[in-house]
């Protein structure tokens, strides 16, 4: 009888507890309640975490030695997107701005160096030996931008100026000159060091090169690609179509119509569209099949093959009068756009002859007298030059 009695008291006092409201607890108190915000953000951790773990696992991993860049861009993008979807729904814009940064370099590079330019955006490749100096104490890349600070019109252009470098001395050096950088992914193979015109690690840098230019492309960004040593001395993009009739200009080493056009890789100018997209893909498509040609080798024979009309890309050819080069004068300073330093082999003499360039052009906007260039003394020697050794 008296367990009877105890066993209800019991209840009756759990009864009163469950019904009395919770006392007021400073500390749970100012303890924020979970909301659909942190949820979201909790899926969205996972689902990054669900990308590393693809990434760590799949067979043809980035990381891989049989990686293929961009399929696994492709593969990623969708989870990438959701996952920044899902993020900016939580209302963190401080982790978002940094996990933007972070999680995609390339696009948000990209984002800034085509802000106010129509989505262009100017692309140079840059390894070690453009930084490094060479007799007389210039360096590649300052002389390739110290004619955008001496041509007409090109200063504002370094705004929208993406350096991609091969090598992380390359990097440093590019960020050093606070201008817009890129790491390019060069995993498996050393792009260090001065890269011989055909050797297998030149090959190798065009490719990869390529590479990231079909990727620029993927993301819709129309570009103006451009060698280390091409000057700018004036604005290209007055002279450019930028109406889209135009897919592709490139440029050319001879204006010789006859033996057909003798493109030139290192100066163009690509609209981002299906066609160029598709183009891109089959360019770079065929390096498997091409192991021996440089990249410019295999989109002449693409060309020569009647691709272009198959694809409907719409190219146009830039003459060498204004987009000149060492292969082929310009004949009109007034004209004259970009020189570059083709038909020359060595990194010392192009910085060497490209000096005289710029000197005749300081002279020619001094007097505005139509000049000739001084003759490519070190370059036309730089082809039997067997003594010269690049640095490694």
């Amino acid at each position: 009888m008296e367990l009877s009695k105890e066993r209800e008291l019991i209840e009756k006092r759990s009864h009163k507890i469950r019904e009395s409201p919770t006392p007021n607890n400073p500390i749970t108190e100012n303890m924020p309640l979970c909301n659909d915000s942190s949820g979201n953000l909790a899926l969205a951790v996972a689902l990054l975490l669900a990308v590393a773990l693809y990434i760590s696992f799949s067979p043809r991993s980035i990381s891989g030695p049989n990686s293929d860049l961009l399929h696994n861009v492709n593969t990623l993008q969708p989870l990438v997107s959701l996952f920044i979807i899902l993020l900016k729904s939580t209302g963190d814009d401080i982790v978002w701005k940094w996990l933007q940064k972070n999680v995609d370099k390339l696009g948000a590079v990209l984002d800034s160096a085509a802000a106010g330019n129509n989505k262009t955006v100017i692309i140079a490749v840059v390894n070690r030996a453009y930084v490094e100096e060479v007799e007389g104490g210039r360096t590649m890349l300052d002389l390739f931008l110290e004619g955008f600070w001496e041509g007409e019109g090109t200063l504002p252009l370094l705004d929208h100026l993406l350096v991609v470098a091969a090598d992380q001395t390359a990097y440093d050096r590019c960020r050093f000159r606070r201008l817009h950088c890129y790491k390019m992914d060069t995993e498996g193979v050393n792009l260090e060091g001065e890269k011989v015109y055909m050797s297998a690690d030149f090959i190798e840098m065009m490719w990869r090169r390529t590479r990231l230019l079909l990727d620029v492309l993927h993301r819709g960004y129309h570009l103006v690609f451009t060698d280390m040593d091409v000057m700018w001395l004036r604005n290209p993009f007055s002279r450019l179509s930028n109406n889209g009739s135009m897919d592709m200009q490139i440029s050319v080493d001879h204006n010789c119509l006859e033996a057909g056009h003798s493109i030139n890789t290192g100066f163009y100018h690509v609209r981002s569209n299906n066609r160029t997209i598709s183009l891109f893909q089959k360019w770079y498509d065929m390096r498997l099949n091409s192991t021996s040609m440089k990249e410019q080798d295999v989109l002449k024979n693409l060309l020569d093959s009647g691709l272009f009309n198959q694809l409907g890309v719409n190219v146009g050819f830039l003459n060498t009068t204004e987009f000149s080069g060492f292969c082929q004068d310009s004949p009109d300073m007034g004209a004259v756009t970009t020189v570059h330093a083709n038909c020359c082999r060595h990194i010392p003499p192009k910085v060497f002859d490209l000096t005289l360039v710029l000197s005749d052009w300081k002279s020619y906007k001094a007097s505005h007298f139509h000049n000739k260039w001084s003759r490519h003394v070190e370059c036309e020697g730089s082809w039997n030059d067997d003594h010269y050794v690049p640095k490694p």
